[in-house]
């Protein structure tokens, strides 16, 4: 059941970047700036936002069975990014963006919900295999974008394609595990309820710090690399936009070791503890990245993918502290709203990025962020204290 549950999400996920790993592209079609190229990224950050504040104001999470939310979810959302294939311009291909994410919001929690309903004990590796599939699946697009001749168009297909694929895994293939969380009727004060819970508080603070790093770092981790190749002497243009999306793959990719890696620390040595470190080692290696821009890949690579790894590895663990934390009847609200707290942060610090590069340029674009896992740590600690 788990290899079932990371294969619908690896494929699932892959919607996520189609846009991002595309923006080359559309950036040279329809003329955009920087900015603009951000709000590829961001539009579907704000549905996702939308997607999971709607699903924990109505309690969708624990009303709906899971099973039933993923494949309409799964389905939903391939259908609306396929539009993207047939946007002539920057706003109709934002409107795909924006419904793509919104349907995930029915594909991410959900499945850790589902997951959780198979494992106890080992909960922190199981979660974290889970988290790791759909960061790989996040990260499909990329590599298929490095590929000679890929258009928007096959990409978008490929990506709905996959969507489609892990609809159909979970509608035929999941059930409930022997510790499903019960369900209840709709409740408009579940949400007050859930925030009302202090331990809730503390984990969410801690994964709010480190979201503040994460989709900032993803989205434009490419454009880093590109530019450090492009300030360096002899460089060619069209080797830098391949070799930034192949990094920009494994950047992301690596991430699924972390996850996995994550949970089985976390499993042995507490979640906080494991948190703690993971945010320790992603918050260094976000304000010194920029010391190497300009320098050779075999200099910059290795801590891109250090960073890669240990930013994510602790993404799965602040999920299970939540499921720890609250009643069992409001779990998936619970998680919803968490993820809809984060995905909300990351829309602005999305934005942040290519600001401080217009004022301070690369090499000071990242570190900044390293300030979220800070104050994480800070939130994490005050949980252990209780």
């Amino acid at each position: 059941m788990l290899a079932l549950l990371s294969a619908a999400e690896l494929l699932g996920m892959s919607l996520w970047f189609a846009g991002s790993a595309v923006a080359p592209e559309l950036q040279r079609l329809w003329q955009l700036d920087g900015s603009e190229v951000a709000w590829l990224t961001i539009a579907v950050q704000l549905g996702f936002v939308a997607g999971t504040a709607i699903s924990a104001l109505l309690n969708l999470a624990d009303v709906v069975p899971a099973r039933t939310l993923f494949t309409i979810a799964a389905l939903s959302g391939a259908a609306a990014n396929a539009g993207l294939a047939f946007a002539d311009a920057l706003t109709p291909a934002l409107l795909s963006r924006f419904l793509a994410g919104a349907c995930l919001a029915g594909v991410y929690p959900p499945a850790m919900k589902m997951t959780s309903t198979w494992f106890r004990q080992r909960r922190g590796l199981a979660v974290g295999t889970i988290v790791g599939a759909l960061t790989i699946g996040k990260a499909g697009p990329y590599l298929i974008g490095a590929l000679p001749g890929t258009t928007v168009t096959a990409l978008v297909a490929l990506s709905s394609a996959s969507a489609v694929l892990a609809a159909g895994f979970i509608w035929f293939g999941y059930r409930d595990g022997p510790f499903a969380f019960p369900s209840r009727p709709f409740d408009w004060h579940l949400v007050r309820s859930v925030v009302r819970e202090p331990r809730w508080r503390q984990a969410t603070g801690g994964y709010l710090g480190h979201m503040t790093e994460l989709y900032a770092y993803w989205t434009w981790i490419p454009a880093f690399v590109a530019a450090s190749i492009a300030a360096r002497p002899h460089a060619v243009a069209p080797m830098a936009t391949r070799a930034s999306s192949l990094i920009g793959f494994a950047i992301i990719a690596v991430g699924g070791a972390g996850c996995v890696w994550g949970g089985l620390v976390s499993d042995r040595i507490g979640r906080a503890r494991l948190v703690t470190i993971a945010m320790t080692v992603s918050g260094a290696a976000c304000a010194l990245i920029g010391l190497l821009f300009g320098h050779s890949l075999w200099l910059l690579t290795p801590v891109a993918l250090v960073w890669g790894f240990f930013i994510i590895a602790d993404s799965a663990q602040f999920s299970v502290l939540v499921t720890e934390s609250v009643p069992a009847h409001a779990v998936g609200t619970a998680l919803t709203l968490q993820v809809s707290l984060g995905f909300l942060l990351t829309t602005l610090t999305i934005q942040v990025v290519p600001w401080i590069v217009r004022i301070a340029g690369w090499p000071w674009a990242f570190a900044l962020l390293a300030g979220g896992p800070a104050l994480g740590i800070l939130s994490i600690r005050r949980l252990q204290a209780t």
